[in-house]
């Protein structure tokens, strides 16, 4: 057998080439392709095996088997020689297929007469889309130049499906990126939005796979690799006074840049027939492929920084991306892998919605967004190589769902489901200026939660008696440098100065867990929720705390004061940290600035072990917030950022409420007030029930505070509790269902 040389490469993908050129249906294509490839190769059997679905793969052209068995052969994924490949992504080429570990025997296809066996997987961008085969009666092992073909045409009919080549009648794909696709991740950020696909980083798509000119193709490929290197030197020498971890990735983009063996695989690819952009996109995809299997974290960052740079050197060679002059929609929706708060912010209340492949609930793209108002859904798998820039999408923060390209049953549904959203917003505005006070005479404070300047008008149209939590770690994770304590303390008066005479209760630096500064050296925890974080960054950190607490100080102006401590788990810890703010106190003094007419420094009960502190706490406290997000992963030993486990348990579970009522029953007896913020605060049906045992202050996003108020102020809280307290006699697990049951009956 004859080893396939470059030239040949170039002539099987010329032929290729024509094939595509022909006027054809995507299964004639399909067809066409088998028979060259398998006259090419000089191989009995070559077949094409397209996903279904996910799972799912199908036999979908073939020459050699039995023809009677395309489109109705199916395999999952895994399952067989074939569906290995396609799981792991790897090639296997055997001389001896069915004594290979995995070999699964299809006796609809004829199968049975073929030794040798080669498996490639059809892959673009680590998005697999199937496996192409090549089997042979002889047993043989398919040479290395034999792989690498089959290689090069498997990238290649990747690219065709993306220009949907392959489009037709009895063809197993149907169009890309005009079909509806339907998305299930996770809620990042409430409330439902309409509009029109923006991509952060937009994809490219390379529409000249095959080449003809070799040498025309390198010298492209090395004028972009000059313009690169170029670019990333400017960026170095820009950096050069920068923090040392931009440093150190700019310096692994240069070295990757320079890299040697990177340019010769591409050079290599070129000469077997491929454009200068295919060739990029190989090496990408292969770099994307051992992303996955690497669990070093350092690797699978210069894998990253690698794709980052192929992506770079991709719009560079096609003129696609940021530079193509596209302009954003009137409604844009923003879809991402993930992105940073400074880079959020930027785009600012512009946005309808944010998708995103990765991040999580506590996110820096998930606070600014909570800050925007803006819905967010979190962990939409492979939505950025769906979508496209204009397309349609609906975004369900409420349910974590997204609709790409609907269809109009779909759209007009969601838009009924919008309308009566704004329906019930427009009678949220009649009860604005009332108070949230129970058929009972119980009057329940509504504050609200912030981060930005931007969240203050809020304060007015939601009705808001006041800012319950204002998170100060945004003005931090927003820089690329420690902010100063002048530019600190200025913001801070704005925000009062915003507020007028309504109480802001400012949030010490919250940081840690998944909340890293860009500037400060992340450290590597086995549980960073459980870990350094919060308070106690802060106190084995009291120069940043103190410079935070003058900064709040010197913004009060005289005027009253309220500062929480976050994740506080013990009586010390609050102690401890009082004592810096009278440290900082005493400093203000000494220079001659102004003191707070009133000071109030409370604590965020957080941890269980807050909640059975020694009496003398709750009478130091000035006042107390429970954080029911951390508070209840805590209790119930279920990870908020794992979706297996953070929607097994129910806030209304008759143990976390009866846990609440005793944090209830300790601040009445010493006069604590208390509060409740979190997620949980701005749902109706919690925020009663928290009302119901007793909590009396209720912090929430602003646009949860007319649903709440609405609720509050239609019902008896002596009823409700009554109610809860039946449910928990009965030995139900939850109150919910029997609090719906009595809802129901008087709403």
């Amino acid at each position: 057998m004859e080893a396939q040389t470059g030239t040949d490469s170039r002539k099987l993908l010329r032929r290729l080439r024509d094939v595509m050129a022909e006027d054809a249906a995507g299964q004639q294509r399909l067809d066409q392709i088998t028979q060259l490839i398998a006259d090419e190769m000089h191989t009995e059997v070559c077949s094409i095996y397209l996903f279904r679905d996910e799972d799912t793969l199908e036999l979908c052209a073939t020459e050699g088997l039995n023809p009677e068995a395309v489109h109705q052969t199916r395999m999952r994924m895994g399952e067989g020689l074939v569906g290995r490949v396609a799981r792991t992504g790897d090639v296997i080429n055997t001389d001896d297929a069915p004594n290979t570990k995995g070999f699964r025997y299809m006796a609809e296809t004829g199968e049975e007469a073929y030794s040798s066996f080669l498996g490639v997987p059809i892959q673009r961008l680590g998005e697999k889309l199937g496996v192409l085969v090549a089997q042979s009666r002889a047993a043989r092992h398919y040479s290395e130049e034999e792989v690498y073909a089959i290689e090069v045409v498997a990238m290649v009919l990747a690219e065709m499906t993306e220009l949907g080549a392959f489009i037709g009648e009895g063809a197993a794909m149907s169009a890309r990126h005009q079909q509806p696709v339907l998305f299930r991740g996770a809620t990042g950020q409430e409330g439902a939005s309409q509009g029109h696909v923006w991509l952060h980083e937009p994809r490219v798509v390379v529409t000249n796979p095959i080449a003809d000119d070799p040498e025309r193709e390198m010298e492209r490929l090395n004028g972009a690799v000059e313009e690169l290197r170029v670019g990333v030197d400017r960026m170095l020498s820009r950096a050069a006074t920068g923090d040392k971890e931009q440093l150190e990735v700019l310096e692994a983009y240069r070295m990757f840049a320079n890299s040697k063996g990177w340019m010769r695989r591409m050079e290599e690819d070129i000469s077997r027939g491929l454009s200068a952009e295919a060739a990029v996109e190989k090496e990408q995809s292969a770099a994307r492929a051992r992303m996955v299997q690497v669990n070093d974290a350092y690797l699978r960052e210069r894998l990253h920084d690698l794709d980052d740079l192929s992506n770079r050197l991709l719009r560079i060679l096609t003129g696609q991306g940021g530079e193509t002059g596209a302009e954003m929609p009137d409604d844009p929706i923003l879809i991402a892998r993930n992105i940073g708060p400074a880079e959020l912010l930027d785009y600012g209340r512009k946005l309808k919605g944010i998708v995103l492949e990765e991040g999580s609930v506590g996110s820096h793209a998930a606070i600014v967004a909570r800050a925007l108002a803006i819905p967010l859904v979190i962990h939409a798998d492979r939505i950025t190589t769906e979508a496209l820039n204009g397309d349609m999408v609906l975004v369900d923060g409420d349910q974590g769902i997204v609709h790409l390209r609907p269809d109009e049953t779909v759209a007009a549904a969601f838009r009924d489901k919008m309308a009566m959203q704004a329906q019930a917003q427009d009678r949220y505005v009649s009860i604005r200026d009332k108070p949230a006070e129970t058929l009972c005479g119980t009057r329940i404070h509504l504050t609200m939660n912030a981060g930005l300047m931007a969240d203050l008008p809020s304060l007015e149209s939601s009705g808001a008696e006041g800012v319950g939590l204002f998170r100060t770690e945004l003005q931090f994770l927003v820089r690329s440098r420690m902010p100063r304590r002048a530019e600190l303390s200025e913001i801070y008066a704005q925000v009062m100065n915003a507020a007028g005479d309504k109480r802001v209760i400012f949030r010490t630096l919250d940081i840690g867990s998944d909340k890293v500064l860009p500037y400060m050296t992340a450290t590597d925890e086995p549980n960073p929720a459980m870990g350094w974080r919060a308070i106690r960054v802060g106190l084995d950190k009291p120069g940043v705390m103190r410079m935070q607490l003058q900064a709040l100080i010197r913004a009060a102006a005289g005027r009253p004061l309220s500062v929480m401590f976050p994740f506080v788990a013990q009586r010390e810890e609050f102690r401890s940290a009082r004592a810096e703010m009278e440290k900082a106190l005493e400093r203000e003094r000494i220079l001659g600035h102004p003191i707070p007419s009133k000071l109030e420094v409370g604590a965020m009960l957080e941890t269980p072990s807050l909640a059975f502190a020694p009496h003398r706490f709750y009478q130091e406290v000035d006042f107390l917030s429970i954080g029911g997000n951390d508070l209840k992963q805590f209790f119930f030993a279920a990870d908020r950022e794992n979706e297996r486990v953070r929607r097994r348990y129910d806030t209304l579970n008759v143990s976390f409420l009866s846990f609440l009522e005793n944090i209830v029953a300790r601040c009445d007896a010493t006069r604590t007030p208390l509060s409740f913020c979190g997620e949980d605060a701005g749902r109706p049906v919690e925020a009663a029930c928290f009302a119901a045992i007793g909590l009396r202050g209720l912090s929430m996003r602003p646009a949860s505070i007319g649903p709440v108020k609405s609720i509050l102020r239609r019902i008896d809280l002596v009823d409700l509790r009554t109610v809860i307290h039946e449910a928990r006699d009965e030995g139900h697990q939850s109150v919910r269902q029997m609090v719906m049951k009595y809802l129901k009956g008087k709403l």
